[in-house]
């Protein structure tokens, strides 16, 4: 039996008078990988915003409904943000390491949380992130210096260093070529044993090697959500079948 990590609720966002979702109901199967998909500026990015809080740093958003994350609801008042985005960690489109040494990239979020066994807890999340063999005698030499593909590795290692139990990635491997894109895909399937995830991608393609679940969105509105399968195999929805054979989009 599947369980949902996360479930959104009648889930409706504006940036000021431009309603931006529209009743986003869906679940996040535990432990899998969940692929949204959709043309540009329908929501997806948005909505994985919502996942985690990180649209309250936007000015002028109003948001209504519910998001559920192990049933509880991560907008009532009383949850802890930083908290919540501990749990549940983000990568993001463009690879944003910070300008310090690839060590303390990973070390900072640990040492602020007061976590000990900094040396221990490196090592493991360049490990768990598929890259330990390729920097581990150069973990004081700036981050910077690595390729874009490294760079991405290295910001999911930075994320799995804080433990969460889900990560979200917002088109990780669009600046990224074959080669990157195909290692990041590999890492995601390995992390899908302890990690929930869900990815925005356009790429079909990507959508249909590494996902579980798919969801397509369109003009804020969730169209269609199953397994990855049938979605692309066989869709229910017109609209859903024009934008993966890329009749539009």
């Amino acid at each position: 039996m599947v369980t949902s990590k996360i479930i959104s609720n009648n889930l409706n966002l504006w940036y000021g008078e431009k309603q931006a979702l529209k009743n986003i109901n869906l679940e996040i199967p535990e432990k899998k990988i969940t692929a949204l998909i959709g043309p540009s500026g329908c929501g997806k990015s948005t909505f994985i915003r919502c996942l985690n809080r990180m649209n309250d740093l936007v000015t002028n958003i109003r948001i209504d409904g519910q998001v559920l994350y192990d049933e509880i609801d991560i907008y009532g008042k009383d949850v802890d943000v930083v908290e919540l985005r501990k749990r549940i960690g983000m990568v993001f489109q463009k690879p944003n390491p910070f300008p310090m040494s690839i060590y303390d990239n990973i070390a900072y979020g640990p040492r602020i949380h007061g976590q000990k066994n900094i040396d221990k807890i490196v090592e493991r999340s360049l490990m768990d992130a598929a890259l330990w063999e390729e920097v581990r005698e150069r973990l004081d030499q700036p981050a910077m210096g690595l390729s874009g593909g490294q760079q991405q590795r290295l910001c999911i290692a930075r994320t799995l260093a804080m433990k969460p139990d889900v990560i979200l990635f917002d088109e990780p491997c669009s600046a990224l070529d074959p080669i990157s894109t195909g290692k990041i895909e590999s890492l995601m399937e390995i992390l899908k044993d302890n990690y929930t995830q869900v990815i925005v991608t356009h790429n079909m393609q990507q959508a249909a090697r590494i996902s579980d679940c798919t969801a397509f969105f369109l003009l804020g509105e969730l169209i269609e959500v199953g397994k990855t399968k049938h979605i692309f195999e066989m869709p229910k929805i017109k609209s859903t079948e024009d934008y993966i054979t890329g009749r539009f989009g």
